[in-house]
């Protein structure tokens, strides 16, 4: 069974074409990036090839799924040329509120909840539902299967996933923790326990996506018991545009005080907040950049960013009450030894212990000899997870029928 698993984000798109029947041997790969901007890019590639970067110019996200696909599909140099059709694809979506908590293949129906749940999530939603249209198009003959990016967090307690408003907020209106990127942290999770040679039930883990969006997952009993991002993403910590956790009368603030309207809020919160609001750059490696060049705002944006990280973890800590393991994955937790150090000079305490040379190296276990917590930086990995749930959740129904 070919699966095809399409990872749609808020400004770009990624899909990776598996064999399953070949133990999810990798057949081709590619991505559309900067979708929205003036200057967009198409890349390809097929196992054991040179990647083909072309420049092209995305609009939104329908001409960039037409285009990506299009090739994969009707390329004479396609490996669907070579390996028949496309039997399934498994596609991200962002939310599936409380209605979707596994993965279900797509129909007229599942959409309609899908759109409604968006609404959590609107950024990355709108892209998700217009890819999942225009790929049903364009690949009509194969089962269409979406996994939902809050599915993991559905195991956390009620006292984690209420806020402090009247019941019948959540009961009537869902107002609710549900949490987001549990496709990374379920992935990064389980090669965790694999690493340590333990099973996921029996360590105490917490897992550390940062990058341009930026969350934090508690595991316990080998399962999600908190996270940092809530209701919609906005939640937790600061990240590359994103303001994270404030004082929600700020907004009504700015709302008497600038006279903005919601749309506008939503704009600020979302796209000129967080490191590109402290300090003009929302990738962290113009972040520090500037730091090397003594700029006093990106000093302060780089220790607020931290500071926020080492709360949440000590957060999670005590939640856990005790720790195994710390992973970092994301651009910046894989790539950024400066950040991982830094945010680990707090956790003397419960003796995790940085071996320096091998942070410096993006080693994958980078805790020194004698550190009691094993410190570990892992890539992450969507589109296998996408693809080996898709293809199990396709297995069972075969079985059942």
């Amino acid at each position: 069974m070919n699966i095809l698993a399409l990872n749609c984000d808020s400004t770009s798109i990624k899909y990776k074409l598996y064999d399953a029947g070949d133990d999810f041997r990798l057949i081709s790969k590619g991505r559309a990036e900067k979708i929205g901007e003036t200057h967009s890019l198409l890349k390809q590639q097929i196992s054991g090839h040179k990647e083909i970067t072309v420049a092209c110019s995305f609009p939104e996200h329908c001409a960039a799924t037409r285009e990506l696909l299009g090739i994969l599909i009707h390329d004479p140099s396609s490996p669907i040329n070579r390996y028949h059709q496309i039997d399934a694809v498994g596609h991200k979506i962002m939310s599936g509120g409380e209605k979707l908590k596994s993965p279900v293949v797509i129909d007229d129906s599942v959409m309609e909840i899908i759109r409604e749940s968006g609404k959590f999530a609107p950024i990355h939603s709108r892209p998700n539902i217009v890819s999942v249209e225009e790929a049903r198009q364009l690949i009509p003959y194969a089962e269409h299967v979406a996994i939902f990016d809050t599915a993991l967090h559905q195991t956390l307690p009620p006292k984690a996933y209420l806020y402090g408003l009247p019941i019948e907020y959540y009961e009537k209106y869902g107002v609710r923790k549900y949490g987001f990127g549990g496709i990374k942290h379920g992935y990064v999770a389980a090669r965790a326990a694999d690493q340590m040679q333990q099973s996921l039930e029996n360590i105490k883990l917490i897992t550390c996506h940062l990058g341009k969006s930026c969350s934090i997952t508690a595991f316990q009993n080998g399962k999600s018991i908190d996270t940092s991002m809530g209701l919609t993403p906005l939640e937790g910590l600061m990240m590359g545009s994103r303001s994270g956790d404030m004082d929600p009368s700020v907004i009504l603030h700015l709302l008497e005080a600038r006279h903005l309207y919601a749309s506008e809020i939503d704009d600020l919160l979302n796209r000129n907040c967080g490191l590109k609001g402290l300090c003009g750059k929302s990738d962290m490696r113009d972040v520090l950049a500037l730091v090397e060049k003594n700029d006093p705002h990106a000093k302060t944006a780089l220790d607020a960013f931290v500071y926020r990280v080492q709360k949440y973890i000590g957060a999670y800590i005590a939640a856990l009450n005790g720790l195994d393991a710390i992973v970092f994955t994301g651009g910046i937790g894989e790539n950024c030894p400066t950040v991982r150090s830094r945010i680990m000079e707090n956790f003397g305490y419960i003796k995790a212990i940085v071996d320096h040379e091998k942070n410096e190296e993006n080693e994958k276990v980078f805790s020194a000899v004698d550190s009691n917590i094993c410190l570990m930086n892992i890539p992450e990995n969507e589109e296998m997870i996408i693809a080996k749930q898709t293809y199990e959740m396709l297995t069972k129904l075969k079985v059942n029928v």
